[in-house]
C-alpha cells in the first residue's frame, strides 16, 4: 500500500506534511505547482505520485515565483489549486500572491515555517512568518490564514482552507511548524461522503452579462472559468465590475471595499478559536501551531496544582480574532504570550485588549530552533504576581 493511501474506518499513522497533501486531494486540488524546499518538500512527492491517479497535474516549477503564478492560472482556469514552501520561497511568493489578491483568484499556500531569516536554519521549527503572512504583500487588502496544531488538523484545516478560498474568491496561507510538518501521529481521517466541499460558485447569467467583480451585499461573486464562453478581463491594476483597469475614484474605492468587506462582514465563518479551560482561568496562555500542544500539557499539570490555568488557541491566525480573544481574555489576571520568534503574537494581543483590560502581560519567546516545553511556561507562572 502507497504511503500516502489512507485505510478506510481505522486509524493510520501519518506525517503532518502527508496529511496535507491527502486534504488537498479530498478537497478536490487537481493542480499543484511547486519548489522542493525542506521541511515542505514531502507535500510534493506525495502529491507528484498522486495527482497523476485521479486526473490531476503535478509540476515541478523552476522556483517559487513561477509557482505561485502556474496555480493562479490554472484556477482561472477552472482548477482547485495549490503550492507548498517555506520561509524563503514564501518571501519569492509574495508578489504574486498580492496579484492573486487583487484579481481575487481562488488558490492555497501552505508555508511550512522554519528558522529565519535567509536560509536560517532548514530543518529546525520556527513561528517567525505570521506577520510575513499578513503583511508580506504591499498594499491594503485582508489575508485568510489557518494554523493547525496536530496532523489531523492538517488534513482537516487544508479542506478548509480550499473551501474558504473557493468560497470568498482570496488566496488562503496554511502555516504549519516544521515540527508538526515532520511529525507522526495516530489519526482517523473522516471517510469522503461525511466531508462538506465547496465547489467554486459558477454564474447563472448569460455571458453578455457576466461581470467578473460584479457588486452584490455579501461581496462574494460567482467566478467564471476562461474557456467556458464567458469573457472578463484580469488584471494586476485596479478595475472595475468588468475587470478592465479604472482610475476612476469611486471605482476604485468599490474595488478595495470589496476586498475588505467580503472578509470582514464573513468573520464569523471565517474565525475559528478554541479555547481550553477558560471558564475560570485567572492566568490564560495565548499560543498556535505546536507551542499549544505545549502550552495544553502545561495547563493540565498546573491545574492539578490548583492554579487556574487555561489557553486560548487560534485556528484561525488572520483574521485574527480580536473580539474572541478580547473575550476571553477580560477576566484574567495574567496571560502568557508563547511564540517561536521574537515577539509578533504579543502585539496582537496587546492591541485587541488595549481599552478596558489589566491583565499583566508575560512573553516567552523562544528562536534557536528548539521548541517552548510545558515546563517552560509554567515556569513563568513565577512572575504572576
Amino acid at each position: 500500500m502507497s504511503k500516502s493511501k489512507k485505510p478506510k474506518g481505522k486509524p493510520v499513522l501519518m506525517q503532518g506534511n502527508i496529511a496535507v497533501a491527502l486534504g488537498a486531494l479530498d478537497a478536490g486540488m487537481r493542480f499543484y505547482a511547486g519548489y522542493p524546499i525542506t521541511p515542505s518538500t514531502e507535500i510534493a512527492e506525495i502529491l507528484s505520485e498522486e495527482l497523476p491517479k485521479c486526473g490531476g497535474k503535478f509540476i515541478q516549477m523552476e522556483d517559487e515565483i513561477s509557482s505561485m503564478a502556474c496555480i493562479l492560472g490554472a484556477s482561472i482556469a477552472g482548477m482547485k489549486a495549490m503550492t507548498a514552501t517555506s520561509g524563503p520561497g514564501f518571501s519569492l511568493i509574495q508578489e504574486n500572491l498580492g496579484y492573486g489578491m487583487i484579481a481575487e483568484i481562488p488558490c492555497v499556500i501552505v508555508d511550512v515555517q522554519r528558522g529565519g531569516p535567509s536560509t536560517g536554519l532548514p530543518t529546525r521549527p520556527a513561528q517567525g512568518d505570521i506577520m510575513q503572512a499578513r503583511w508580506g504583500t504591499h498594499g491594503d487588502h485582508p489575508v485568510i490564514a489557518l494554523y493547525p496544531n496536530s496532523v489531523l488538523e492538517c488534513y482537516e484545516l487544508t479542506i478548509r482552507a480550499f473551501n474558504l478560498t473557493e468560497k470568498y474568491r482570496t488566496p488562503v496561507i496554511i502555516l504549519l511548524d516544521e515540527v508538526l510538518a515532520h511529525m507522526r501521529e495516530s489519526v482517523m481521517l473522516p471517510q469522503k461522503d461525511k466531508l462538506k466541499i465547496i465547489r467554486r460558485i459558477k454564474p447563472n447569467v448569460p455571458p453578455e452579462w457576466y461581470k467578473h467583480y460584479k457588486y452584490n451585499p455579501k461581496y462574494i461573486s460567482p467566478l467564471a472559468n476562461f474557456g467556458e464562453g464567458y469573457r472578463f478581463h484580469i488584471t494586476g491594476l485596479a478595475h472595475d465590475e468588468n475587470g478592465f483597469p479604472t482610475q476612476v475614484p469611486w471605482e476604485v474605492e468599490a474595488m478595495m471595499n470589496r476586498l475588505l468587506k467580503k472578509i470582514t462582514d464573513n468573520l464569523d465563518d471565517i474565525i475559528q478559536i478554541e479555547p481550553f479551560k477558560m471558564e475560570d482561568a485567572e492566568i490564560a496562555i495565548f499560543a498556535a501551531g505546536v507551542v499549544a500542544r505545549s502550552a495544553k500539557e502545561a495547563v493540565i499539570i498546573a491545574r492539578k496544582q490548583g492554579i487556574k490555568l487555561g489557553l486560548v488557541r487560534p485556528l484561525t491566525i488572520w483574521p485574527f480574532p480580536d473580539v474572541d480573544v478580547e473575550m476571553m481574555l477580560q477576566n484574567t489576571k495574567a496571560v502568557i504570550i508563547a511564540e517561536m520568534n521574537q515577539g509578533q503574537l504579543i502585539n496582537e494581543i496587546k492591541r485587541v485588549t488595549k481599552y478596558g483590560h489589566h491583565s499583566k502581560f508575560i512573553k516567552l519567546q523562544k528562536f534557536n530552533g528548539l521548541i517552548i516545553t510545558p515546563d517552560e511556561i509554567l515556569a513563568k507562572i513565577a512572575e504572576v504576581k
